[in-house]
């Protein structure tokens, strides 16, 4: 069942990842960029501050093998943020993201997690269905991260998702989830296996999460929650760096949804090389795992990747 969800992952999206993994090492360099995002690691002093622009460019495909015809989902966004950094004292660090985007949508928008949409008619099934292109939505951060210090951090965030358009089940207006995680890193975090590390030392780079999402409609009804406790870890083989992170998702369904309490899978992997000191790629996998719930959702495995490129300034 696994090996049959992945085959409905486009082969585009990983010729992608494929080709920026394999450029030469000769031309890159160490960066201080991250991941999916404009942020710094570098300590700031007690009351100093650093402003961080990015650009994000990235496409996205996802499968819902728990929905009946298996729906699919493509996107293609290119962004600007920016991440403001204050230093505070014990090295930690008061942080504000922003970020916008238009986004190029074909087949589903993204859908707040374990949402399940009742068709009354045929056409509109197919026409929520399919993978062709829709419309440009909009989509939107906002996310305030407090760090008293190098290993533990606090977070909360909103995503706004403007939808353009009334579509199927896609209704014209604002959906939005919001979040609030808490991070915490065992150790220093600073592993790589090529300058002589050893598998005894990923301790340093394992951490300790937890995130509570709630998700709204764009037609403003309560869509649930779920809550990650995960442990994950981070390393690096000389300039790849992969981030590895899973446990159970714990979630609540919106009343009336024909769904009930459950336990799911969800994890993450994530892969990100730097070129030069400011432009780094990265690939991010998100697999989610869940048993039969009510008629509306199926036992099966559910895909989202992501690949692209991040720019800072």
């Amino acid at each position: 069942m696994f090996l049959q969800s992945i085959k409905k992952i486009k082969v585009t999206n990983i010729l992608l990842v494929i080709a920026s993994l394999t450029i030469g090492v000769e031309s890159l360099s160490p960066g201080k960029v991250n991941a999916h995002g404009g942020g710094n690691d570098e300590p700031l002093g007690a009351g100093e501050f650093r402003k961080t622009p990015y650009l994000l460019l990235e496409g996205h495909h996802g499968v819902e093998n728990s929905k009946e015809n298996s729906p699919m989902h493509h996107g293609l966004e290119a962004g600007m943020g920016i991440v403001m950094d204050w230093g505070l004292k014990n090295e930690g660090i008061f942080s504000i993201e922003t970020y916008l985007s238009p986004v190029l949508v074909w087949g589903e928008a993204d859908h707040f997690y374990g949402v399940a949409h009742h068709e009354e008619e045929e056409e509109e099934e197919h026409e929520a269905h399919n993978t062709d292109f829709k419309r440009v939505d909009l989509r939107g951060l906002l996310r305030f991260k407090y760090s008293p210090n190098e290993r533990l951090s606090f977070s909360l965030d909103s995503k706004p998702h403007l939808v353009t358009k009334t579509q199927g089940e896609e209704k014209k207006g604002v959906k939005n989830e919001i979040g609030a995680k808490a991070l915490y890193k065992l150790g220093e975090g600073d592993v790589n296996f090529a300058l002589g590390d050893q598998l005894s030392d990923i301790i340093d780079g394992t951490f300790l999460s937890l995130e509570h999402r709630q998700g709204w409609e764009s037609d403003g009804k309560w869509q649930g929650h779920y809550t990650d406790p995960r442990v994950g870890v981070k390393f690096n083989y000389d300039l790849l760096s992969f981030k590895i992170e899973g446990g159970p998702r714990l979630y609540k369904p919106k009343s009336g949804s024909g769904l009930s309490n459950r336990t799911d899978f969800a994890g993450e992997i994530e892969v990100s090389r730097p070129i030069g000191d400011k432009t780094e790629l990265f690939f991010h996998w998100q697999p989610t795992y869940s048993d039969k719930d009510g008629d509306e959702w199926s036992q099966g495995w559910n895909h989202h990747i992501g690949t692209g490129i991040v720019f800072t300034f």
